[in-house]
């Protein structure tokens, strides 16, 4: 039995803030209503799926949680606690977190069902086993994720947009074309729209890559061996450039991916097409990168010094535009986002950049706008330990910056020459374009960062210092 409605959204008010996923954290809630409320399993504990919107002076949001309800609360599900209503004598709590609730996704799934608006979809007809425990991936931010034994992951997208989500749209497209560097898509769950229209997509099950090693991981590990790497008796700066002469090289790795990103492109454009952007749009594109530039050097001064080098790169793009081919791309693609598993690199999270609107995330663009992405992901990586206290032995500034400059200069390389070996657009040879993607890139990291993490601010700004002299 569902809590009061009143008690609810006045536990939800102060406990939605405290989430990491939950997107208006530094702003005041001006309501809560409860859209939808489906029972989903009954009994002590019980199951309900809720849809909130959640009003904000930014607008109005959408929502889902799992809410679970028990008379008495154990230890191990304290953490999830949203409140509680003395008058039933009920705890109620975020039932990602319960393994014994859970499970009804998988049984649901199994059974293809269909729960008041909820609709439980199997992919291919395959069989999906309904006795495996769940575990939350705390990693996570934006979502929940669950993890079902080492068979199953669940992908719980928190907040909510109209239609088909797009990581669940480009994943399934994919598995159905047999792109075998995406996990496959095994089901997934909508909510049908009371008044007609699309379904809104609620979560997505595809199988996990229980080998896999996330590439952020894996670089930083590289990253950490070339700063422990001491010259040799009698080196010189000269040999010190040469990032393969640490143990943990990543190069042979980033050659692999690039590869693996080009297949993925084109089996993209397989699955969705290929058009062509005219001139005047690309001339449009350029104008609104130096738009956001010059909105962002407002909000975050730091970045004014690279304005002229960035605005540079804007204009050249602008004025030699030519017809553009777009198609859709990954969107948000840097080392966070694949996996090495022992059969090759995976690529996940088709959703887009989080800070983009949805709109902007299922605009066509061009591939190189992944592969600019994930330059600039070299560029963190080779980075990040310079911003952690501790992390590296003393060295000065410069040095650091020279050891940081040859990693990302070498993987950068390697990564490209995979991309193209594999047939994906020559980046050297199409440079003025990925140049300006790059920089975008770049111009969105620094907002991003100011916004939500400053403590990584000088990431981005260390590496467009060198990049825009």
């Amino acid at each position: 039995m569902l809590p009061p409605r009143s008690v609810l959204q006045r536990d939800l008010a102060e406990w939605l803030p405290r989430q990491r996923w939950f997107g208006g954290k530094h702003t005041p809630i001006d309501g809560i209503t409860i859209a939808a409320a489906t029972e989903l399993h009954s009994g002590d504990p019980a199951l309900h799926h809720l849809v909130i919107h959640v009003q904000q002076r930014t607008g109005t949001d959408r929502y889902q949680l799992l809410l679970g309800t028990r008379r008495d609360l154990p230890d191990r599900l304290r953490h999830a606690e949203i409140g509680g209503s003395p008058e039933e004598k009920t705890h109620f709590y975020d039932a990602a977190h319960d393994p014994d609730l859970t499970r009804t996704l998988l049984r649901d799934l199994a059974a293809e069902a269909s729960v008041g608006p909820l609709r439980f979809r199997n992919a291919g007809g395959g069989v999906i086993r309904t006795d495996l425990t769940s575990l939350p991936i705390t990693a996570e931010q934006s979502n929940t994720s669950l993890l079902f034994g080492d068979t199953y992951i669940c992908k719980l997208f928190r907040r909510l947009s109209d239609g088909v989500n797009l990581d669940l749209e480009v994943n399934l497209a994919l598995t159905r074309g047999g792109c075998a560097h995406v996990p496959a898509v095994l089901g997934w769950i909508e909510l049908e729209p009371g008044g007609g229209g699309e379904p809104t997509t609620l979560a997505l099950l595809s199988t996990y890559l229980r080998t896999g090693a996330d590439g952020w991981s894996l670089a930083i590990a590289s990253v950490r061996d070339w700063y422990a790497h001491t010259m040799p008796p009698g080196g010189d700066e000269w040999a010190e450039l040469d990032a393969s002469a640490a143990g943990g090289d990543f190069a042979a790795e980033a050659e692999r991916l690039g590869a693996a990103t080009a297949r993925v492109h084109q089996a993209l454009a397989g699955a969705f097409g290929v058009t062509t952007l005219p001139a005047d749009e690309v001339r449009a594109m350029a104008a609104r990168m130096n738009e956001d530039l010059t909105e962002t050097c407002r909000a975050v001064p730091a970045l004014a010094p690279h304005a002229k080098a960035l605005t540079g790169a804007f204009l050249d793009l602008a004025t030699r535009a030519a017809p553009l081919p777009v198609q859709r791309v990954h969107g948000d693609y840097h080392l966070g986002q694949v996996l090495r598993t022992e059969s090759g690199w995976t690529v996940l999270d088709f959703e887009g950049e989080p800070a983009r609107t949805p709109g902007e995330r299922r605009a066509l663009t061009h591939p190189l706008r992944d592969v600019a992405g994930m330059l600039r992901s070299f560029e963190y990586a080779a980075r990040f330990l310079i911003t952690k206290a501790g992390a590296l032995p003393p060295e000065s500034g410069r040095r650091l910056e020279t050891r940081a400059h040859a990693w990302a200069a070498r993987n950068r390389a390697a990564f490209c020459r995979g991309y193209t070996a594999a047939g994906g657009v020559d980046p050297a040879a199409h440079a003025v374009l990925t140049r300006a993607f790059e920089f975008e890139k770049a111009v969105y990291e620094v907002r991003y960062e100011a916004r939500n993490r400053p403590a990584w601010l000088p990431v981005p700004l260390r590496s467009l210092a060198h990049l825009t002299t």
